[in-house]
C-alpha cells in the first residue's frame, strides 16, 4: 500500500479513525423544502464518502434565525432530525463517523429568511457581503447582508439555549458528535472580533469580553453531550467579510487555550482556499500546538503532498479535504493509490438533485 501519513490510524476521543483524511463541511443546498430537510438524497452523498476517517457535516442551522442561505439544513425541527437520523444511519451502515456542524450566520443573513425582520449580530454592523436567495423576489441573486439588529443579552441567552438544543438534537439523530462553526465571519466569529463586535457590555470591549460568547456555547454544548464529542472551527487568518481584527491572533490563540482547559475533541483551522491567499504562518502554528493539546484539524486547499507535509511537521494531526471530495466519493482510496483525481461540475455545486451531487463514479481501481 503506502507509509503516508494520511493513512495511519488517529484516536479522536472515542473514535478510532481509520486514516486522517477528513471530509470538509461544504454547503451543496440539496434539503427538501418547505422545512430545510435532510433526505435520502443527501444520506446516499455522505455514505458514499464514509472511507474518511471523520466526515463533518455541511453548516447547519441551529434555529430559524440562524439561516443565512436558502436550502441549507437545519437541526431544530422533528422533520430534519428524523431526515438527519437518515444521514447518519447511511454513514454508520457504511463504516463510517460523522459530526454536524452546528451554525449561527449572525448578520451574514437577510430579512427574507425573517419574516422581513433584520438579522442579528453582536453590533449593528453590516458585513461586506453577500448571501444566495433562491426564492421570492430575489430569486437566484446574491443580494447584499442589510444592517443586522444588535443582540441583547437576553437575545444572547436563547441563542446558547439554540445551541444547547441543537446539540441534543443532533445526539438524538444519530451523530458522533458536534462541530461548532466560530469562523469565517458568522456569528461567533463575529463576537470574537472587534471590527464586528462593539459592544460595551459583558460580551463585548476588550478579548475578556469578546471571548465570552464562545466560551458559554462550548460550555453549554460540552455540558449535555460530553466535550470529547466536541470540535470548533476557528479562522484566524480570513479577513473577508469585514473580519479584519488587528487583534485576532491573540483571540485565537487564547481561545485555544480555554478549548484546551475544556478538554474539547478538536480545533479545526479554517485557511484561506483562495488564489494569492495569506498563508498561515510556522510561527502561529508552532504556538497553537503549543496552546492545544488535542485534535488539530487543518483544511484549506490541501493536496495529498501538502497534506503529508503538515502531518509530517506535527503542525496537524488530520487533515480536511472539501473540493476533492466532491467528484471523488473515495477519495481516501485514490490518494492512496496515487489515482487521478476527477473534476466536479461547478454548476452543481448549490441545489439541484443528483447530478453532480451522487452520481460521481468510484475509481475503476482494476482498470
Amino acid at each position: 500500500m503506502t507509509l503516508s501519513p494520511l493513512f495511519s490510524s488517529h484516536q479522536l476521543g472515542a473514535h478510532s479513525l481509520p486514516n486522517r483524511i477528513v471530509m470538509a463541511p461544504m454547503t451543496r443546498s440539496r434539503t427538501t423544502q418547505p422545512g430545510d430537510i435532510p433526505n435520502a438524497m443527501m444520506a446516499e452523498y455522505y455514505a458514499q464518502r464514509a472511507s474518511a476517517g471523520l466526515i463533518i457535516s455541511e453548516a447547519t442551522q441551529i434555529s430559524p434565525q440562524g439561516k443565512g442561505y436558502s436550502f441549507t439544513p437545519g437541526i431544530y425541527s422533528q422533520a430534519q432530525i428524523n431526515g438527519w437520523q437518515q444521514v447518519t444511519d447511511a454513514v454508520h451502515r457504511a463504516g463510517g463517523r460523522i459530526f454536524l456542524q452546528l451554525w449561527h450566520v449572525g448578520r451574514m443573513s437577510h430579512k427574507v429568511f425573517h419574516n422581513g425582520e433584520p438579522p442579528v449580530a453582536p453590533s449593528a454592523l453590516a458585513p461586506d457581503a453577500e448571501v444566495w436567495i433562491a426564492e421570492g423576489e430575489y430569486a437566484g441573486e446574491m443580494v447584499t447582508c442589510p444592517t443586522p439588529r444588535a443582540l441583547s443579552e437576553d437575545d444572547i441567552k436563547a441563542v446558547i439555549e439554540d445551541y444547547r438544543q441543537a446539540a441534543i438534537n443532533a445526539k438524538d439523530a444519530g451523530f458522533d458528535g458536534v462541530e461548532i462553526h466560530a469562523a469565517n465571519g458568522y456569528l461567533i466569529d463575529q463576537f470574537l472580533r472587534s471590527t464586528s463586535n462593539q459592544r460595551t457590555d459583558q460580551y463585548g470591549g476588550n478579548m475578556t469580553n469578546r471571548l465570552r460568547f464562545l466560551k458559554e456555547v462550548i460550555d453549554t454544548v460540552a455540558g449535555v453531550i460530553g466535550a470529547d464529542h466536541v470540535g470548533v472551527r476557528l479562522a484566524p487568518y480570513i479577513t473577508a467579510r469585514g473580519m479584519d481584527c488587528p487583534y485576532v491572533i491573540e483571540t485565537i490563540l487564547t481561545a485555544a487555550e480555554y478549548l484546551n482547559t475544556a478538554g474539547i475533541g478538536y480545533l479545526h483551522l479554517s485557511e484561506a482556499d483562495w488564489d494569492d491567499a495569506p498563508q498561515i504562518p510556522d510561527g502561529f502554528r508552532t504556538a497553537l500546538r503549543e496552546t492545544f493539546n488535542g485534535t488539530i484539524i487543518v483544511a484549506g486547499r490541501y493536496d495529498k503532498p501538502r497534506a503529508e507535509a503538515i502531518l509530517e511537521n506535527e503542525h496537524a494531526d488530520l487533515v480536511a479535504f472539501g473540493r476533492p471530495f466532491i467528484a471523488n466519493p473515495d477519495l481516501p482510496d485514490r490518494l492512496a493509490r496515487n489515482i487521478p483525481l476527477a473534476d466536479f461540475d461547478a454548476n452543481s455545486l448549490f441545489g439541484g438533485g443528483i447530478s453532480g451531487y451522487s452520481t460521481y463514479p468510484t475509481a475503476d481501481i482494476n482498470g
